[in-house]
């Protein structure tokens, strides 16, 4: 069942060589493992996923492909999960992240405004980034290893009871 729901919403081999800000890994994406579905691979493909969502730099999909590859984990699901953090859900987690940031390293919260500028990028993250940049990296981190293992145990979870079902259908 688990293995038949990521299949059908992946999308497909030739979309992911395809796709422009992927082809400079070239001959690597052919290896068959990137594309291969089962317990190890996603749930490595997760926490390569997760854990980039949450660094604060563009061109995340290629960060996490570059992991991806030489750890030899679902290409395309770990693709996929760096956009947990897309135009619409960025502002929400990483002010979540500046906030955590803020907390463990005992710093009040500033009141600023963003503003999307040249100005405000030199000046502005300037009285963040040390808190920004800690709640980002806590967040990378415990995610990525809850992710992995949510999918070690549900997988474990879905087989021993596909098993029970087996002997009980006996």
């Amino acid at each position: 069942m688990t293995k038949k729901l990521v299949q059908r919403y992946m999308p497909s081999h030739d979309k992911v060589l395809n796709n422009k800000y992927l082809k400079i890994f070239g001959t690597l994406l052919h290896d068959p493992n990137l594309f291969h579905i089962n317990r190890r691979s996603v749930a490595g493909a997760f926490a390569v996923g997760l854990f980039f969502a949450w660094v604060p730099v563009p061109f995340q999909m290629v960060l996490a492909t570059a992991v991806a590859i030489p750890a030899r984990v679902n290409l395309i699901i770990s693709v996929a999960l760096v956009w947990i953090s897309n135009p619409l859900t960025m502002p929400p987690l990483f002010y979540f992240a500046y906030r955590l940031g803020g907390i463990i390293l005992g710093i009040e919260p500033n009141g600023f405004d963003f503003e999307l500028s040249f100005a405000w990028l030199a000046n502005g993250l300037l009285a963040i980034w040390q808190p920004f940049l800690l709640g980002c990296a806590v967040m990378a981190v415990s995610s990525s290893i809850i992710g992995y293992v949510a999918i070690r145990l549900l997988w474990r979870w879905n087989i021993v009871r596909r098993w029970e079902q087996r002997k009980r259908s006996r």
